[in-house]
């Protein structure tokens, strides 16, 4: 008997695949969960004119590591502002209803959700806030207190209140199963890494680090996102922070 890990392979493979609801004639999915219109907006910078430090592209892959400790210093909203477009940012809304963004997705379905939990932004009150990448902007999605605890807790303790803000995409898998059926589950994890490598790359030019989250409570986690574990779940997190910085030249990094 197959495990369950094998037999996702096994079935995801274009032998076992139909018919998709893309062929069919069916309409696409939104490109994006619609705004909430109870619920406030928050325009942020363009990330065009965000003053950023130039970063060596060999030298931001040779350095990149996983940094779990952060400095108390707040991120400033157009830093954040950068970061989101550096790994969801939207370059245009193709004629073939689909986006085109900063990071590449298996038939620029890109089915991720971007939620993120602000501990120490400046010009942000701490709390859960989506991310709106068609209009660039942030709106309020759990502000109540507590919630940063909720997160650390459905994470194992990773990092969550420690961290200046945490990254964490939630896939709406139908988005692209339209197209691929069930070997769109495979895509959705493809998808996650290339979004984080380029978070990984990306805090370098803010003075910051990063961190990935792979293990959480899946239930726990979705339960404080308020999503149902089916049409939409969280993949994957990522803490970040200004890093630490020591009397002596160098950062303090403990890595991976």
């Amino acid at each position: 008997m197959k495990s369950i890990g094998a037999e996702f392979v096994e079935k995801t493979k274009y032998r076992w695949l139909g018919v998709s609801d893309q062929q069919k004639g069916v309409p696409p999915p939104p490109l994006e969960k619609p705004a909430d219109p109870s619920r406030p907006l928050i325009d942020l910078p363009d990330p065009r004119s965000v003053r950023v430090r130039p970063v060596d592209l060999t030298e931001a892959i040779a350095v990149r590591t996983s940094v779990r400790k952060y400095a108390p210093e707040p991120m400033t909203l157009a830093e954040v502002s950068y970061l989101l477009w550096c790994t969801q940012g939207v370059r245009e809304v193709a004629a073939r209803h689909a986006t085109l963004r900063t990071v590449p997705s298996a038939g620029a379905r890109h089915p991720f959700e971007t939620y993120l939990l602000a501990n120490r932004v400046e010009g942000l009150e701490p709390g859960l806030y989506r991310f709106l990448a068609l209009s660039h902007s942030l709106q309020e999605h759990d502000l109540t207190g507590g919630v940063a605890r909720k997160v650390q807790e459905a994470t194992f303790g990773q990092y969550a209140l420690t961290s200046a803000v945490t990254f964490i995409w939630a896939a709406v898998p139908y988005r692209t199963s339209w197209r691929y059926q069930e070997r769109g589950y495979r895509y959705l994890f493809l998808d996650a890494g290339h979004v984080c490598q380029n978070l990984y790359l990306a805090v370098q030019a803010v003075g910051a680090g990063c961190c990935a989250i792979g293990a959480f409570d899946d239930d726990g986690l979705n339960r404080v996102l308020g999503l149902d574990g089916e049409r939409e779940f969280v993949v994957y997190a990522a803490t970040v922070g200004k890093t630490p910085v020591r009397s002596a030249p160098g950062r303090t990094r403990e890595g991976s």
